[in-house]
């Protein structure tokens, strides 16, 4: 029986990893490239409501639309330029949107249109590609296919562990996948019959040293990470911070996700967790890269928008419009990017959800291009397919 690497690594080191108790684990993956610019990808996953955590209040059709979720200062949200205001559960980034490391995009989506399925609509999102099912699609993530043109871009390890596997970062090309809320042990009898076992089958034998130098540089670590209060760290700032650690060194593509984003009902307390989870996400990425935030670009994506208009739950149903967060001492930060659509009726995409009015994958790709140097004709034809831009963003410094 022929056994590929994703099953060796199953029963060859499942009795030796144990999850620590969460609904999901989030997988985080890396890769290395030369040179001081660093990119962290974020998924958000379960579709965003861009309108409520960057709230065009200036818009007066917004209150009429939305009567119960907040709308701009009077509801508490903090102002940002006279016509949007920050979701009052951001407060703590303002700082970062004052210093010019946050900015947003509004009104942006994928080319995913109509369906409006979470499965698809992440597809969609990490595949990096257009949504034409005739079309030919190249295989693997967009962060894949960005590895090999940039020069110099090594493989470190080859190891996932979780059950919300990041599509943006699989592909043919090789990188590390790690969770840091995993515990990963191997005895030295252990790493002793692995090597036996795969001595003279190289892809398994490649594929057990990767597992014994994680989990080296587990033990290295310390299994328990503790902060300097002497609390642990709760997972999503453990999430943050391994990333922040591992950019610190080789490491300069991360990406993980944060869940939690499907607000049906009870938005208002349902979008508490999560936007907290973005809040601790960037605040511990930027403590823990120190310097290194200077170099970096942070990009939050979610697979689409949610509607204009509220549903009778309080909460709202999934869209297309939606928003990009965008974070780092490297982005042109302290605006939001794009213009307003409006929300009339027939400004409306299919009279009900914000039209989009520029491909998300246009921010990504002024985020590589001015980070790694890739052209814009790679930028169409490789990483994202199907793109075409006529003026690249100029949200870097």
């Amino acid at each position: 029986m022929q056994l590929d690497r994703r099953q060796f690594l199953n029963i060859a080191l499942g009795a030796a990893c144990s999850a620590a108790a969460l609904p999901a684990i989030t997988p985080m993956s890396f890769a290395s490239a030369p040179g001081d610019r660093r990119l962290v990808t974020i998924v958000l996953r379960g579709a965003m409501d861009g309108l409520d955590v960057v709230q065009p209040y200036g818009d007066p059709l917004l209150r009429k639309l939305r009567p119960t979720l907040s709308s701009g200062p009077e509801a508490g949200a903090l102002d940002l330029d006279g016509f949007y205001a920050l979701h009052p559960a951001l407060a703590p980034l303002m700082p970062m949107w004052q210093a010019g490391e946050l900015g947003f995009a509004q009104a942006v989506s994928t080319p995913y249109r109509d369906k409006r399925s979470h499965f698809d609509g992440q597809d969609i999102l990490e595949a990096g590609v257009g949504a034409d099912p005739k079309a030919a699609h190249p295989a693997g993530g967009w962060l894949n296919r960005l590895l090999p043109l940039i020069p110099g871009a090594v493989f470190e390890t080859a190891f996932a562990v979780g059950t919300d596997e990041l599509a943006i970062l699989q592909g043919e090309n090789p990188f590390a996948s790690w969770a840091p809320e995993a515990r990963f042990s191997l005895s030295s009898q252990a790493q002793i019959l692995l090597r036996a076992l795969y001595e003279g089958d190289a892809p398994f034998h490649n594929a057990a040293e990767a597992a014994i130098t994680i989990s080296a540089e587990a033990e290295a670590a310390g299994a328990d990470p503790v902060m300097a209060d002497g609390k642990k760290p709760g997972p999503v700032e453990a999430l943050a911070s391994f990333a922040a650690a591992r950019l610190n060194g080789a490491t300069r593509i991360a990406a993980f996700s944060l869940t939690g984003w499907d607000t049906h009902r009870g938005q208002v307390r349902a979008l508490a967790r999560p936007l907290d989870d973005l809040v601790m996400a960037l605040k511990v990425l930027k403590r823990d890269l120190g310097a290194n935030w200077e170099n970096t670009v942070v990009l939050a994506m979610t697979e689409f928008g949610r509607t204009a208009r509220e549903n009778g739950t309080g909460g709202t149903d999934h869209g297309t419009g939606g928003l990009m967060v965008m974070a780092g001492g490297a982005v042109r930060g302290g605006r939001i990017y794009g213009d307003w659509p409006g929300l009339a009726e027939e400004s409306l995409y299919a009279g009900r959800d914000l039209m989009p009015l520029m491909d998300v994958r246009s921010y990504a790709g002024a985020a590589i291009a001015g980070q790694f140097g890739v052209p814009a004709r790679a930028l169409e034809e490789v990483i994202f397919p199907g793109l075409r831009i006529d003026k690249m963003p100029g949200i870097l410094l």
